[in-house]
C-alpha cells in the first residue's frame, strides 16, 4: 500500500453556494495561516461556454506536516468543501492561479480581493510571487504621481496600497536611487 502524502501546505477549493456564510471566522478558529483567492465567479467552462460556479481557492499553511486525509476531511468538516485536496508544490505558481495572472485567456481577479489571516502575511506572499509586476506598478505610480522623494512614495503605499509596503522594505535602495536620479534629473531640467 502506498504511502499517503504529506505536507505543511495544502491547497483547496471551497464553492460559494456550499460555503457557510462565516468561512472567515471558521478558518480563523482553527489557527492555521491560509489564503483565499478572491471568489472565481466568471471564470468559463470551456467546453460548454457557461460561467463555472463560484468558487475559491485556498492555502493552509501547518507548522507541521499534514496528511491528504486530515487536510481532506478539515476542510469537508469545517466548509463544507470538496474532499480533494492537494500538495502546494509552488506558491508562486498558487498565486497566478488565484488571479490568473498568468492565464491572458482567463478572467483576471483584483489582487485586493485575496483574504488571508492567522499569521499569513499576505504583504511578502505577494510581493515574493509577483516581485515583476509589483516593480512595475511602482515605477508606474512614481511616474504618474511624479514623486522624487522616499518618504513621499512610503506616505502613498501606506495609505493607498499597503500591499507595496513589504517590496519598497525589500527594494529600498533600487527605489531611493530611482527617486534620487528623477530629482537630479528635474533639476537639471529647471537648471537649463
Amino acid at each position: 500500500m502506498p504511502k499517503e502524502k504529506r505536507s505543511n501546505k495544502w491547497a483547496f477549493l471551497i464553492y460559494k453556494e456550499s460555503t457557510p456564510h462565516n468561512y472567515l471566522e471558521i478558518l480563523e478558529e482553527l489557527h492555521i495561516p491560509f489564503v483565499l483567492s478572491p471568489w472565481h465567479d466568471k471564470d468559463i467552462n470551456k467546453e460548454t461556454g457557461e460561467f463555472k460556479k463560484a468558487h475559491k481557492h485556498g492555502a493552509l499553511y501547518f507548522e507541521s506536516l499534514k496528511s491528504y486525509s486530515q487536510v481532506s476531511a478539515l476542510i469537508k468538516e469545517k466548509l463544507n468543501g470538496p474532499s480533494h485536496v492537494e500538495p502546494i508544490l509552488s506558491p508562486k505558481g498558487m498565486f497566478d492561479y488565484f488571479t490568473h495572472a498568468e492565464n491572458p485567456e482567463k478572467t483576471p481577479y483584483n489582487i485586493n480581493d485575496i483574504e488571508s489571516d492567522c499569521g499569513f502575511e499576505l504583504d511578502k506572499f505577494l510581493v515574493n510571487s509577483n516581485t515583476d509586476n509589483f516593480l512595475s506598478l511602482v515605477i508606474d505610480i512614481i511616474e504618474e504621481h511624479n514623486f522624487t522623494e522616499f518618504n513621499t512614495l512610503v506616505r502613498y503605499a501606506r495609505t493607498d496600497n499597503p500591499h507595496l509596503l513589504g517590496l519598497l522594505m525589500n527594494k529600498t535602495y533600487f527605489f531611493a536611487k530611482y527617486l534620487d536620479s528623477r530629482r537630479h534629473q528635474k533639476d537639471r531640467k529647471e537648471d537649463k
